[in-house]
Formats: C-alpha cells, sequence, structure tokens
C-alpha cells in the first residue's frame, strides 16, 4: 500500500502549525538593581545640595544692584535708600513684601511698588506715585491731597495746574447747617467729596479751575479763572452736572456764574 503523498503530507504539517500551542508565561520585568537605586538617590542628593548652595552660599545669584522707575518726582537715590536692599545677599532670600511695605511706609508719595527679582544679580524696584488732585495750604506750605482722598506729601510750592482746596466749614455753633454737616462727616469725608467733584470736571474746566470750596457736604463750589464761579452742590450726579457745566458754559461764554446743583434746571448769570 502507497504513503501519503508529498500534498497530503504538506497539509498535515500545515494543520499541525496552526494550531495553538500552550501558552507563554508573561515575562516579568527587570527591576533595578539596589546598587542602580542607590546611585540614583546620591545624584539627586547631590544635585538638590547643589542647587542649594547656588542659591545660598555661592557669589552666582547675589545682589549686586538695585534699580528704580516709575518715578515723577522722587529720584533714584531716595527710593533705592528707602528700599534699603541688603547688597550682598542671596537674590532668592530677599523679602519682597518687607521691601514693598518699607517703601510705601518711608515714601508715602508711593502709591504702590513691585519688587522684581531680575536674576542672577539685581532687584528691581517698579514705582507708581500719587498723583495730587487738590492741594490744601497749610502755613506756608501746600498738602498734596491724591484721588483716594490721601494727603501723602507736604511741597513748599504747589503743583501746576491743581487746584487748592478750602475748606470753610465752620466749627462754631452760629454756623448752623456747617456745623451739623462737620460733625456727621468729619473733615476726611469732606475732603473725600472734594475729591470726587475734582474728579469730575471736564477737562477743560479742570483746567481753569483754581479753588475747591466746601461750605458743607452739600455746598461744594469752584473758582475759575476770570472771575467765574460755579455752585456745584453735592459730589452726587458728577457726570451728568459735568455734561450741564459744559453746554452751559458754551451757550453762555460771557456768563460768570453757574449752577448746576441740579443738573436739570440749571442757571447762569453776570457778564
Amino acid at each position: 500500500m502507497a504513503g501519503p503523498t508529498t500534498a497530503e503530507r504538506d497539509a498535515r504539517g500545515e494543520r499541525r502549525r496552526l494550531q495553538p500551542g500552550p501558552p507563554r508565561p508573561p515575562r516579568l520585568k527587570r527591576l533595578p538593581r539596589p546598587r542602580t537605586i542607590v546611585i540614583l538617590l546620591v545624584c539627586v542628593v547631590l544635585f538638590a545640595v547643589g542647587g542649594v548652595w547656588v542659591l545660598y552660599g555661592s557669589q552666582w545669584v547675589r545682589v549686586e544692584r538695585v534699580s528704580a522707575s516709575g518715578m515723577r518726582v522722587l529720584t533714584d537715590e531716595q527710593v533705592r535708600e528707602a528700599a534699603d536692599v541688603p547688597l550682598g545677599s542671596p537674590l532668592i532670600s530677599i523679602d519682597i513684601d518687607a521691601i514693598e511695605a518699607r517703601l510705601r511706609q518711608k515714601l508715602p508719595r508711593i502709591d504702590s511698588v513691585d519688587v522684581v527679582r531680575s536674576w542672577p544679580h539685581e532687584i528691581g524696584l517698579k514705582v507708581n506715585e500719587r498723583t495730587p488732585v487738590l492741594v490744601v495750604k497749610k502755613g506756608g506750605n501746600f498738602v498734596e491731597v491724591d484721588a483716594k482722598g490721601v494727603r501723602f506729601a507736604t511741597v513748599s510750592r504747589a503743583p501746576k495746574g491743581v487746584p487748592a482746596l478750602e475748606l470753610t466749614v465752620s466749627q462754631s455753633s452760629a454756623a448752623g447747617s456747617r456745623s451739623a454737616s462737620l460733625r456727621r462727616f468729619g473733615t476726611d469725608r469732606l475732603v473725600r467729596e472734594a475729591v470726587r467733584v475734582a474728579g469730575s470736571l471736564p477737562a477743560a474746566v479742570a483746567r481753569d479751575t483754581r479753588i475747591v470750596k466746601v461750605r458743607s457736604y452739600d455746598s461744594i463750589s469752584l473758582e475759575l479763572s476770570g472771575n467765574r464761579t460755579v455752585a456745584w452742590g453735592s459730589a452726587e450726579k458728577g457726570r451728568a452736572k459735568a455734561r450741564t457745566l459744559t453746554a452751559l458754559i458754551k451757550a453762555a461764554p460771557e456768563a460768570r456764574h453757574f449752577d448746576v446743583s441740579v443738573p436739570t434746571a440749571p442757571a447762569s448769570s453776570g457778564s
């Protein structure tokens, strides 16, 4: 009897190859050797220690310079002296918040300041000064008042273009409503109301304003150049009063007295 042909043998071999064999066991991941772990830990520690030494112990990142910018009145020397940044100290150890607080305390003209580290050797002081909107005469000097009502500096000469504030509120019993206004609101509040009025003035009127006079909370007036006056009333409805005053001056350029205390019923008089 003849044996299987070549084709039959190939077919049987193919079937055997196609049959799945027993599953292979999963390959276990090789864990790092203890020696390798130790070397890695030593490298991490050395890197951390080196970083700390660079930041705190080396001469590479220490304060060598202090720069100041943004001033209009204050000088660079005044700002740097008030900041009192310890030269030679590690840059990373400088207390930013303490420098900011020190500057605002020693130099009230500063409204805000950003203290920044400029690696590797510099501290930068970015100053924002207060801007006076009114001045109060005090003896032979002038006290500057900013838009927040803060009295921040005393100068010997009034800044150009800044109106003077006159508080004519009487504290005597004969003053009636004026005395009551002072008791109710206090001097600081009345100063802030005057500041609100100054901030509401149209640009053209603000340039001509010489005095902001406060008699009471509801009685604030302006003295302009050319012997002109404006009855403003309280600081309320400042924008409406500003628009009304601008229109009133255009309509009656020869007038000497303007009343916008009730902006819906303005008046002008004199010539």
